[in-house]
């Protein structure tokens, strides 16, 4: 992701999941784990690239708990307004 900071909206086991202001669509958010980089379709839940089986399976369990919230988020920040954070997994 080079020098662009991704607005961090959820940190959890080593997982940061955000949201990028100008991102097009569809719905979706970003997670970084370690060296691997995934997006996620906030509402099919398609993911493209590449995560660690167990990582991955986290990241879907969020979105499943959380897809409102995340889905507003993608609305405030297309606004221009700030994303709000949301929940780790536990």
């Amino acid at each position: 992701m080079g020098d662009i900071r991704m607005p961090e909206i959820s940190r959890f086991l080593g997982i940061v999941i955000g949201m990028f202001p100008r991102d097009h669509g569809p719905a979706h958010f970003h997670a970084v784990y370690g060296e691997y980089q995934i997006t996620v379709d906030i509402d099919s839940g398609i993911v493209r690239g590449e995560f660690p089986k167990r990582a991955l399976r986290l990241v879907l369990e969020w979105l499943d708990l959380h897809k409102d919230e995340i889905f507003h988020n993608w609305n405030l920040i297309r606004d221009g307004r700030p994303a709000k954070k949301i929940a780790p997994l536990e």
